[in-house]
C-alpha cells in the first residue's frame, strides 16, 4: 500500500513527527553503516621515545589531544581534554592540569582534584614501535 495514495490513512501531528523522526534516524545509521572505510582508529606517532626520556609532562601534543608524561620510570599518554565540557586542559608547573574554562584540576595521572568534572582524564593506549617511536592511538575517528 502507497502511503501517499491511501484515502483512509489518516496521521496525526504526532504519529507524523514520529514517523518521520524515525526515518531520518534510520537514514543517518545507515549512511555510517555504508561507509565503514570512513572510521578509522587514528594514530599519532609521538616521535622517539627517548626524546620523553626525562621524568616530567611534555605539553606538545596538547593541541592534538594528549599529554606525553614520564613518571616513575612509566611513559603514557593522557588526554588533554577535560572530562566536563571538553575544554583543552593547561598543563602546570607542578605536573598538574588545570582546565581554564571551568576550573577543574587533575593529578599528572589524571585524577580529578577539584570539580565540577567527576570523571578522571582517559589514559590513552600507547606503545613504543620496532623503531622506537611513541605511538599513541586517539581512538575511532
Amino acid at each position: 500500500m502507497n502511503i501517499a495514495t491511501a484515502p483512509n490513512l489518516r496521521l496525526t501531528r504526532r504519529q507524523f513527527l514520529l514517523l518521520t523522526a524515525g526515518l531520518a534516524a534510520g537514514c543517518q545509521s545507515g549512511n555510517n553503516d555504508a561507509h565503514p572505510a570512513a572510521r578509522t582508529e587514528q594514530m599519532i606517532d609521538a616521535g622517539p621515545a627517548g626524546d620523553f626520556a626525562a621524568e616530567g609532562v611534555y605539553s606538545r601534543f596538547r593541541d592534538r589531544g594528549f599529554f606525553v608524561i614520564r613518571q616513575g620510570g612509566r611513559l603514557f599518554a593522557l588526554s588533554a581534554i577535560c572530562t566536563h565540557r571538553k575544554c583543552k586542559l593547561i598543563a602546570e608547573r607542578d605536573r598538574s592540569f588545570s582546565c581554564p574554562c571551568h576550573g577543574s584540576t587533575f593529578t599528572a595521572t589524571g585524577q580529578v582534584t577539584d570539580g565540577p568534572a567527576r570523571r578522571d582524564l582517559p589514559v590513552l593506549p600507547a606503545r613504543i614501535n620496532e623503531q622506537g617511536r611513541l605511538i599513541v592511538s586517539l581512538g575511532i575517528q
